[in-house]
């Protein structure tokens, strides 16, 4: 599983677009749910995304450093090293930067991928998100402009998100009513002021009823038909010439279905029923974060394994307890493959399973 080329990665989201199925986007903390994402990954024969967040980027750079640019750069380093030892393809992207972290996370991290371009070599990512979902729209698209002739020039794929995503990610927060609901007006506006592909590859997280977090069914009302009703209404602009010197697809890698002219990201999806991720990828959906089950798998088969050894992790009444249970790698280990499983799970519902590229 090598590290995707910027080549490789327009090839993956062209593919996807193509033959209507999704890349799991695996949110990770550590080289050990690094390490679980990647063997999740092979395990079902599929190319993916790996991610990190604001609050993971932090982490990873350990808590007394605590610095997002120097967490990302090791993640990447990391994930360059380990993954070559595998057979498929992975990109690596950073998630949901708001405006207040742009100038201590993403517009550094570009710089060092323009600079690293610019002396022939990759860029250490593939793809950066800018969160504008708390900002007005035009002040959204005038950063995503902005961000957008960064990437090109860092041989990177942008993503931005039109609407707000409910609930809580690493502090960001917003409440569950109707702004969690773009419009296909918004659509017609980003393909304005953006392109369709021609100023620089993005994707785009229209929202449509998204939340992130755990919720009980029939808290989150998602309403995947919207994103439909977006590709069409902006394929119809293009078609009368209200999105003018635009073509649908125009400017990504190879041929791409005309009613579907933006590459799609679907947050938030945790407790989503398998029709309503099978409604979306249908309208383009290219990539689907998955953060809140994988976490739970990994910590849940590490709770089993404390429960069920628990006289041997904890050394109670004198005793010494057992090495080979409180040894970091046993529970590490359970708990590696059952976020792995969770990973494949997500592979076989999004429909990238055995499709790894050749």
């Amino acid at each position: 599983m090598t590290i995707a080329t910027p080549e490789r990665y327009a090839e993956m989201l062209d593919a996807a677009r193509r033959g209507g199925y999704a890349y799991p986007a695996i949110n990770v903390t550590s080289t050990q749910t690094l390490n679980a994402a990647l063997q999740g990954l092979a395990d079902a024969e599929s190319d993916g995304i790996i991610q990190v967040s604001v609050g993971g980027s932090a982490y990873f750079s350990g808590q007394r450093v605590n610095d997002r640019v120097t967490g990302s750069l090791a993640f990447a380093a990391f994930a360059h090293e380990v993954a070559a030892k595998y057979p498929n393809t992975v990109a690596l992207h950073t998630d949901h930067c708001a405006k207040q972290y742009l100038d201590e996370w993403v517009r550094p991290l570009l710089a060092v991928e323009a600079d690293q371009v610019a002396h022939g070599k990759e860029p250490s990512f593939q793809s950066h998100m800018w969160d504008g979902s708390t900002v007005p729209l035009a002040e959204n698209l005038d950063i995503a402009e902005e961000l957008l002739a960064k990437s090109v020039a860092a041989h990177t794929v942008l993503e931005i998100e039109i609407g707000a995503v409910g609930g809580e990610e690493d502090g960001q927060r917003a409440e569950i009513n109707e702004k969690l609901y773009s419009t296909p007006a918004d659509g017609v506006t980003v393909a304005q002021r953006l392109g369709l592909g021609e100023n620089g590859r993005y994707m785009a997280a229209f929202t449509f009823g998204n939340v992130h977090g755990a919720y009980k069914p029939g808290v989150v009302k998602l309403r995947p038909e919207l994103l439909g009703d977006i590709q069409n209404e902006v394929a119809v602009a293009v078609a009368d010439g209200r999105i003018a010197g635009h073509a649908a697809g125009r400017g990504f890698a190879g041929e791409v279905p005309e009613n579907k002219p933006f590459p799609l990201v679907f947050h938030g999806g945790s407790g989503s029923s398998a029709e309503e991720i099978a409604e979306a990828v249908s309208h383009g959906v290219v990539k689907m974060n998955i953060d809140t089950d994988t976490q739970y798998a990994f910590t849940r088969a590490i709770a089993g394994h404390m429960f069920a050894h628990y006289d041997g992790v904890l050394k109670i009444d004198g005793e010494v307890g057992d090495k080979k249970f409180y040894d970091p790698r046993s529970w590490g280990r359970e708990a590696e493959d059952s976020m792995a499983r969770r990973v494949v799970e997500a592979c076989e519902r999004l429909g990238s399973a055995g499709r790894r590229l050749k």
